[in-house]
């Protein structure tokens, strides 16, 4: 790796200020490199993705395993990473701000923190709460001097309370506790990006698309949208592809070996990285 620590930040930080890029999630140190080697800019982690990758549910993993997930990737790659940090591994501001603190010695140049429970009864923390919350990752960002770009995410469609208003209610309040981009995963429709992109004010607005869609980049960039990521959808495609050759296999056939990526090519793209 020739990119040090803070010049992936530098870089990262300049993605945001104009024009709209993909910013993909990878799950391991090879996707992660083959996602660099394809020319993407900045990489995201994906929590569902390594879960998987992990044999555990999505949300199931420890904050050491993250942590040490985080660095893992952040040293496999001259890109910058985007941390998919979930809701910071606690559940009052102290512990957020303690949880980002060790986010930041792994040298990610972004992270994100939700405003989801965990609890189904009662999934989105109150307003109040997760303004706390947002403003103790900003304080322990500030008071580490690293420039590192804190997304807030409002999980209200994601969490069963697809209610837009509330999303952008939350999303301002964000912005406003120090949040420096903006994003409310599981949002589709024009309509519904544009009001989140006109109560970001500016802002960068991170966009979600984990499944096919009728927008296309040119699109997504002309609603105002800054950064299009994945989440876990590139990891459920190769989950797609080893459950259908699996399966296949256990019918006693080998078809399903059909689409699989040549072994030679993978060793060629893979050589240069050998210690």
């Amino acid at each position: 790796m020739t990119r040090t620590i803070a010049q992936k930040r530098a870089d990262f930080r300049a993605l945001h200020e104009q024009g709209c890029f993909v910013i993909p999630n990878p799950w391991d140190t090879g996707s992660a490199r083959f996602l660099e080697g394809l020319g993407f800019k900045a990489l995201a982690t994906t929590s569902s993705g390594f879960a998987w990758s992990q044999g555990q549910a999505d949300g199931a993993m420890s904050r050491e395993h993250i942590l040490a997930h985080l660095r893992e990737l952040v040293e496999a790659t001259d890109l910058p990473v985007n941390a998919d940090f979930e809701n910071g591994f606690a559940a009052d501001a102290q512990g957020v701000a303690a949880s980002v603190s060790l986010a930041i010695e792994m040298g990610v140049a972004g992270l994100s923190i939700e405003d989801s429970t965990g609890n189904a009864a009662d999934p989105l923390f109150p307003v109040d709460v997760a303004v706390e919350r947002m403003r103790a990752a900003r304080k322990a960002i500030d008071a580490s001097g690293a420039d590192v770009l804190l997304v807030g995410r409002a999980e209200n469609f994601f969490a069963g309370r697809p209610d837009l208003d509330d999303a952008v209610a939350r999303l301002k309040a964000y912005a406003n506790a120090g949040a420096d981009c903006l994003y409310a995963p599981g949002i589709k429709t024009r309509e519904q990006i544009a009001a989140v992109v006109a109560a970001a004010a500016g802002r960068p607005v991170n966009l979600l698309v984990g499944a096919p869609s009728e927008l296309t980049m040119k699109d997504i960039a002309e609603l105002g949208v800054r950064r299009v990521s994945v989440g876990g959808a590139l990891a459920r495609a190769a989950w797609g592809g080893f459950i259908r050759a699996a399966r296949t296999l256990a019918d006693g056939r080998f078809d399903g070996f059909a689409d699989a990526a040549p072994g030679a090519e993978l060793n060629a793209f893979f050589k240069p990285f050998a210690d």
